[in-house]
């Protein structure tokens, strides 16, 4: 098999992306008429499912050899392989699409060697779309008003030089509720949250605010972007979070285990710590994650 064309690939995952992008801003979803998969907080719409059906036939048709894992789609079990692989979320924040929220997009990957090496996340309803290629940098391509096509390209971080990293309590930290909401991983996340916002006077992090927003794709970006400093994650699946991680680490983020100890996670392993990109590079980096480490309580659980 030839070497993957990435350029092409990423070419081929805007274009889809935008096509998707039509099909949720024109659906109409409500609470009375959604589906659920694990509990109430765990939603799946006929819009994901179309959206999903749309993409993987499209990629199929270009590349026929190459395998496919979609939220949608999956089974128990199902794990990332070193094959060519297309990594699909076809709406990331399907509870705020439901809810009218407009924090919403489609994540689409092109994963091979078990790395990822294509990012597209776009939000269909502010015309963002942020895209990177691996060693080539990453970028949020907008529009100057709300409906147009996004034309506007910037390259991340949007601020250059990035800020210093000086500590916990300067920053702004996205957190994710999950849709466990008891047991091992909902104590952790619970005592965890406590301990980043918590007073100094009272051994907490005193973080300047916890943001819990809904979209891990979006909230990966926001971290490569600039606007957030870091983003903790457990429970979240390849899907969420693949596109997104070519955009972090092209933008000079790094991505790491939720505990202490895990430097170089997996695409699947569901336990995520994201830490914005800064002038400073690695080392203050590396400092940040260990002092965040410091504040996780106990250890997050999850299977395939």
């Amino acid at each position: 098999m030839a070497e993957p064309d990435l350029q092409a690939i990423h070419d081929l995952l805007v274009e889809t992306a935008m096509k998707a992008g039509a099909m949720i801003t024109s659906a109409r979803p409500s609470t009375r008429t959604t589906d659920t998969k694990k509990n109430s907080s765990d939603l799946v719409t006929e819009t994901d499912q179309a959206v999903e059906t749309m993409v993987s036939t499209t990629l199929k048709t270009h590349y026929p050899d190459y395998s496919f894992l979609g939220e949608e789609t999956y089974q128990p079990g199902m794990r990332l392989t070193p094959a060519p692989t297309f990594v699909c979320d076809p709406i990331d924040g399907t509870t705020n699409f439901v809810h009218a929220y407009p924090y919403v997009s489609i994540s689409l990957a092109f994963v091979h060697h078990l790395r990822p090496l294509v990012g597209v996340v776009f939000n269909p309803f502010t015309a963002q779309i942020y895209h990177g290629i691996r060693g080539r940098g990453s970028f949020l391509t907008s529009s100057t008003l709300p409906g147009e096509h996004p034309q506007k390209m910037q390259q991340l971080p949007l601020r250059s030089p990035p800020e210093p990293l000086t500590g916990l309590d300067q920053a702004l930290v996205a957190v994710e509720w999950g849709n466990e909401r008891e047991g091992n991983n909902w104590e952790v996340k619970r005592r965890t949250f406590a301990a980043l916002a918590g007073a100094k006077e009272g051994g907490g992090a005193m973080v300047h605010s916890l943001r819990s927003l809904g979209s891990a794709a979006l909230n990966l970006c926001a971290v490569a972007a600039g606007g957030l400093d870091a983003y903790w994650e457990g429970g979240c699946w390849a899907w969420d979070v693949a596109a997104g991680w070519v955009v972090l680490t092209e933008a000079g983020g790094m991505i790491v285990g939720a505990s202490k100890g895990e430097w170089e996670p997996k695409v699947d392993d569901r336990r995520y710590l994201a830490v914005r990109g800064t002038e400073g590079g690695g080392a203050e980096q590396k400092a940040f994650v260990e002092a965040f480490w410091g504040c996780v309580k106990g250890t997050l659980e999850y299977e395939l």
